[in-house]
């Protein structure tokens, strides 16, 4: 199935199953190009399509983003935009390494903004980041977690 579709992308490096479903995960953004590159050079990713809508290939799952805008005819009463208030989330990415030290310093290093370095929450060593139109992104590495060791609740903060 390497037949090539519009854009120039093989068939198979697009989020099409033959069967079933997969999941991906959409962001509406303010600058494609910007965005594009942030998801390439900090997460690794490779730009599947650059525009309409901008699909990026990120280790096994896939980040498809565009401009926001709507109402279409279908989604009429919907207005996608950017983020408006980072101190306000109701979704984010979750990103798995399996060295988040080593992810930590090279993503600082291509300009990743991170809210702390990372910390140890018992289950896991976690970290958030955000991306250039202020999406929060963790980065986690399970830990304690594969030794049945559970996340750290506030209370025992």
């Amino acid at each position: 199935m390497s037949e090539f579709i519009s854009g120039g992308a093989p068939a198979e490096d697009l989020p099409a199953p033959a069967q079933g479903l997969l999941l991906t995960h959409f962001l509406t953004v303010s600058d494609v190009p910007r965005s594009r590159a942030f998801y390439v050079d900090v997460l690794g990713g490779r730009a599947v399509l650059d525009e309409n809508p901008c699909i990026i290939k990120v280790a096994n799952s896939w980040i498809i983003m565009n401009p926001g805008g709507g109402p279409t005819d279908d989604k009429p009463d919907v207005i996608l935009h950017t983020p408006q208030d980072p101190q306000t989330v109701s979704s984010f990415l979750n990103v798995r390494v399996a060295d988040i030290h080593g992810f930590y310093t090279a993503a600082r290093a291509k300009g990743a903004e991170f809210l702390t370095p990372p910390i140890d929450r018992r289950a896991e060593l976690r970290c958030y980041m955000r991306d250039p139109d202020g999406y929060l992104i963790e980065v986690g590495q399970a830990t304690g977690l594969l030794n049945g060791i559970l996340a750290r609740t506030d209370a025992e903060a």
